[in-house]
């Protein structure tokens, strides 16, 4: 099943997002990953954060956004450049809708542009990003810790 374009929390029949939503709002750390596609995030991903967009009606008891306390993290892939300003979109959009991004909240890999190789067609994981991944999920790790422990106060 597909997630359907729109800015609802569901958007009817055959749609995958309220299950996707469910397992999210269940989840400390929601990771959004996306290929990096003629520059740009995929249009899956385009579409993840659009349908984010209802959550900006979707309130506790105190009026804080029910992403409130979440971590998000971002991991972008691609042979081509993009990478840099695919993360920023993301983490610009992610904080909109209540989440909280760590310190070293994202991960990219760009191969050489123009080419074939994708991330998935190498022998092992960059030292670079290997480091990244360490780190960010550590932090990661360890605010959702102190996001449970503590949260953010009422609206």
């Amino acid at each position: 099943m597909p997630v359907k374009p729109g800015v609802e929390k569901d958007m009817g029949d055959r749609d995958a997002w309220p299950g996707i939503r469910e397992k999210m709002l269940a989840a400390d750390i929601f990771v959004l990953g996306t290929p990096t596609w003629m520059g740009h995030m995929s249009s899956v991903a385009q579409r993840v954060l659009e349908r984010l967009d209802a959550e900006l009606s979707e309130t506790d008891d105190e009026g804080r956004l029910e992403t409130f306390g979440k971590v998000a993290l971002t991991v972008v892939v691609g042979n081509e450049d993009g990478g840099h300003a695919i993360t920023a979109d993301l983490f610009q959009a992610l904080n909109d809708v209540g989440f909280t991004v760590p310190a070293n909240g994202g991960v990219y890999w760009n191969g050489e542009a123009m080419t074939t190789t994708d991330y998935k067609d190498l022998d092992e994981t960059p030292e670079a990003v290997a480091s990244v991944l360490a780190t960010m999920s550590a932090n990661a790790a360890h605010l959702a810790t102190l996001l449970k422990e503590r949260t953010y106060p009422p609206a």
